[in-house]
């Protein structure tokens, strides 16, 4: 990845990445960056992609137990949990059922 571009600027290429129908966690994709210890700042990404002209799936980045702990950022209390059944992931009470399986490491699932 470039080092020219911000950090913020490649977790949205990270997220971008990230397929329709699953999820990853603020912490993988600060681990995939090789920050590891940035998760939270990953979270201030997202929190910031809303003002982004091109649309980043930020609803696709949960906490590491698939709670949907950024739902606030998203304009109403369902509009993420809505995004996400959208594409066919299962959420009670703002967790996600079956998390593992939904789950998309980017370490694993994307070549440095």
């Amino acid at each position: 990845m470039p080092s020219e571009i911000s950090f913020f600027e490649k977790v949205y290429l990270v997220v971008e990445l990230i397929p329709l129908g699953r999820v990853t966690s603020y912490g993988a994709i600060a681990r995939y960056l090789g920050t590891g210890g940035s998760s939270r700042m990953v979270g201030w990404a997202m929190n910031a992609s809303h003002n982004q002209l091109q649309h980043i799936p930020a609803h696709r980045v949960v906490n590491r137990n698939g709670l949907l702990t950024g739902k606030h950022h998203f304009g109403g209390e369902d509009t993420m949990k809505q995004l996400l059944e959208g594409e066919g992931i299962v959420i009670i009470e703002d967790q996600i059922i079956n998390f593992g399986e939904k789950f998309w490491d980017p370490s694993k699932e994307l070549a440095l």
